[in-house]
């Protein structure tokens, strides 16, 4: 779920999950904020759907309207293009977007602070380490970014990328490793893919790229267009605060929190097992804040060592300035 190109739809179908009222409890009106997910609820998401239960959004004076993408780049096209307020994105499709095609979109917090997307493998073919990767088939989504990050492990691990073979597996990622398609998969996410494939029966060995060369990068972060930072700021600020509301409370509580989940979830096109989503929730929350790394901060440094290391991959066609990268609102 990359993006290429930058166009906006001309029509846009989404589901929207709100409450409908448009006042607060004090008859003052409320702030319509609408914020595309990257995809259909689950466990990463809780925090939001915490928020909105618990009436954190409509305290700060916002009515927040929950979307799901019809094209995975909606959540960085059409936020860019103003037909959403907010939208949950890649940090390194960001800089990719605005170095190559002029997207006016920008970071305004950090939601995952390092890579849930890694490489994996069964554990019975006793691949290790990136090098053990020479002779073997790995599948992936076909994006020029995996490629760039499975032949740079390998590289710094003293293998041979050339020795790799990289087979375009699309969406299958679960199925063409289980049924041994390929040897490892590349861009599963161990948030979803991992306890998918162990609910299965399936031990799973992962590969961390912040491990092997690549530098550590934001999973996921909150977007927001140029215009509606410089227009708008304190409306996307008071977001921001109740969202961080919301994971204080989902931290504290995950049970609760997933059952608020679960019964925001899209059962026909993306249902959920508590207990995969149980997992993935204890582990989205550990990379969601660290002591070094509160919840929604960020630094330049993360922004401009991605920046330079997709230039040298040759994905992105140019630097670009961390302050036209991201906002930093909360501090």
């Amino acid at each position: 779920m990359r993006l290429m190109k930058f166009f906006v739809l001309c029509s846009l179908l989404v589901v929207v999950l709100a409450g409908c009222s448009s006042k607060a409890k004090d008859g003052k009106e409320l702030k319509e904020v609408t914020v595309m997910l990257d995809w259909y609820p689950n466990a990463i998401h809780s925090f939001l759907y915490v928020a909105m239960e618990k009436g954190y959004f409509k305290e700060k004076g916002l009515d927040v309207k929950l979307q799901y993408p019809s094209n995975p780049t909606d959540p960085l096209t059409l936020t860019a293009a103003g037909k959403s307020t907010i939208g949950i994105y890649y940090q390194q499709d960001v800089i990719m977007a605005r170095a190559n095609e002029g997207v006016p979109i920008q970071s305004i917090g950090t939601i995952v602070q390092s890579p849930l997307s890694q490489l994996m493998s069964l554990k019975e073919s006793n691949i290790q380490r990136p090098r053990d990767l020479e002779g073997k088939t790995v599948g992936y989504g076909g994006t020029p970014l995996s490629e760039a990050t499975i032949k740079a492990m390998v590289k710094e691990d003293g293998g041979d990328p050339n020795q790799v073979k990289l087979v375009d597996v699309g969406f299958e990622l679960v199925s063409a490793l289980i049924t041994k398609k390929v040897d490892v998969l590349a861009g599963g996410l161990i948030n979803h893919e991992l306890p998918v494939m162990e609910e299965k029966g399936y031990p799973i060995s992962t590969m961390d790229p912040s491990e092997f060369g690549v530098p550590k990068s934001h999973e996921i972060v909150f977007v927001a267009s140029d215009r509606t930072i410089a227009k708008d700021e304190a409306t996307l600020k008071a977001f921001l605060e109740a969202a961080k509301q919301g994971f204080d409370y989902t931290k504290k509580n995950p049970d609760e929190s997933l059952a608020i989940l679960l019964d925001h979830q899209e059962k026909d096109q993306f249902p959920l097992t508590k207990s995969i989503e149980e997992k993935s929730l204890k582990i989205v929350t550990d990379k969601m804040e660290t002591k070094e790394e509160p919840f929604l901060s960020d630094n330049p440094a993360s922004w401009e060592k991605q920046n330079e290391w997709l230039v040298q991959q040759k994905i992105a066609d140019k630097m670009v300035p961390t302050d036209e990268l991201y906002k930093e609102l909360v501090k």
